[in-house]
């Protein structure tokens, strides 16, 4: 049984391939034999995985996809590992400012907040279309119009 970690829990239906993350970052390639939902979990049957002892080898692991595999999104929505590695810069007076690069998003059921390591340290910037105005997840740049402050708030 596998936690659901997707926002696209119904692409298990037509999962037939899948990577096993194994000790060291290596990914182990599994065929997915039978998938069914279970009490808001789902059950993956893995060919090779005859046993619940077997199973329980992979406790803990991750099940993945390939990139190129994921759920397309809809414009203007990004996955977060997307952002990770962006630099953020400022638009002002027809100039941009390099403010830093995103170290990590976090996820806050709300909106989403930026961590951006710059050279005073890490600054917290919310993930809104209001503050980050341009983004070019391919490009690995995102543009911010901040709140005055913003980018001063954090600092140490």
């Amino acid at each position: 049984m596998a936690e659901i970690l997707t926002d696209f829990p119904s692409r298990f239906q037509a999962l037939r391939q899948a990577f096993v993350e194994e000790p060291g970052d290596a990914l182990r390639p599994v065929k997915v034999e039978h998938v069914w939902p279970h009490k808001g979990r789902v059950v993956l049957k893995l060919a090779g995985v005859d046993s619940i002892e077997s199973a329980s080898r992979l406790r803990g692991q991750h099940l993945m996809i390939p990139r190129e595999d994921r759920v397309p999104l809809p414009p203007h929505h990004y996955y977060l590992w997307e952002l990770e590695g962006c630099r953020v810069l400022t638009a002002q007076d027809g100039r941009r400012r390099e403010v830093g690069t995103v170290k990590a998003v976090e996820s806050t059921g709300g909106v989403d907040l930026l961590h951006v390591a710059t050279p005073r340290g890490e600054v917290l910037i919310p993930f809104a279309q209001s503050i980050c105005t341009e983004i070019d997840a391919p490009r690995k740049t995102i543009v911010i119009d901040p709140p005055e402050d913003l980018l001063e708030l954090n600092e140490p």
